[in-house]
């Protein structure tokens, strides 16, 4: 994820890391020479004059900006959902960790320590499950070895997780180190973890319907490629310009609504997972009095 500073307006007109435009270069230049070809031919095909003029098209172009409009509203309504989520997890971890140092105030430095892992685990096995990439080298450095067979043999590491610290927790109950109301305590945040990874699994199996999505990448590209014909007249050999600043604006649109979709990638504009697990793993070691030192190039993903 990008994060820049407040710029001046006239060097953002020029900013390229971030933006989708180099992505869209091709299908702009296609565009570009599709209606130098029909400038040049004066909007003709095969000697068949096409009868469009801007009267339809902009009207079609309003209604396809409303439903651009709504696009993009429920991908970022996604995205900000993510976002929230994650929030919670570093709130969460924070008052698990606080909770294991109060509540638990008998507890030895190993039996603290395998519990704040614990946590940070669940944050970094999180973030893996949600991008389908391996974990375990995370996971190694925060487990110990019994956690960690148990955690690599299954499949839904996080909730797995969940259990440990909840079985962490246990003990001290039945160890009389806790009892029955602080137990429900560590009950309540264990129930936060299990929605906050529902919830994020909802967001990745849930994408927006295929065919809404096809239906809306088809009339875009057939508005954009139309637009030539119904300008040429009025505009001349100044309507390719003209149609690529509209087709940016149109394919634009739909380019980020897909990129933020799906807010755990690691597209430029997807949520900094990677910095959020090492907020997450640095502030509750600090919270132990054990701060951990988090080398800068973790944050690679959120500063240009």
């Amino acid at each position: 994820m990008i994060i820049r500073k407040k710029e001046h307006w006239f060097r953002m007109l020029f900013v390229w890391h971030g933006s989708v435009l180099p992505a869209l270069l091709p299908r702009l230049g296609l565009l570009l020479a599709f209606s130098l070809l029909v400038t040049y031919f004066h909007g003709n095909i095969f000697s068949f004059k096409v009868p469009l003029n801007p009267a339809p098209l902009t009207l079609f172009g309003f209604v396809l900006a409303l439903f651009l409009g709504f696009r993009n509203n429920a991908s970022y309504d996604r995205f900000w959902e993510g976002r929230k989520l994650w929030g919670n997890l570093l709130n969460t971890s924070r008052t698990l960790t606080r909770q294991a140092m109060t509540l638990g105030n008998k507890n030895d430095d190993v039996s603290l320590h395998n519990f704040v892992q614990l946590i940070s685990a669940f944050a970094f096995a999180l973030k893996h499950q949600l991008r389908g990439t391996d974990g375990y080298e995370d996971l190694k450095s925060r487990l110990n070895d019994e956690h960690l067979k148990i955690v690599v043999a299954s499949k839904y590491k996080p909730a797995v997780i969940i259990r440990l610290l909840a079985e962490w927790v246990q003990k001290l109950k039945n160890e009389a180190v806790l009892d029955s109301v602080q137990q429900a305590r560590f009950d309540e945040n264990f129930d936060k973890l299990s929605d906050i990874l529902g919830g994020c699994e909802r967001i990745i199996s849930t994408p927006i319907p295929y065919s809404y999505r096809v239906l809306l990448h088809r009339t875009v590209y057939i508005y954009c490629f139309l637009l030539p014909f119904g300008l040429v007249d009025s505009l001349g050999w100044f309507m390719p310009l003209i149609v690529v600043f509209i087709a940016y604006t149109f394919v634009a649109f739909e380019a980020i609504a897909d990129e933020i979709e799906e807010p755990f990638g690691t597209d430029a504009n997807d949520l900094a997972l990677n910095t959020m697990c090492h907020m997450i793993d640095e502030t509750i070691h600090e919270i132990t009095g054990k701060s951990i030192a988090v080398p800068q190039k973790t944050y690679q993903n959120i500063i240009d």
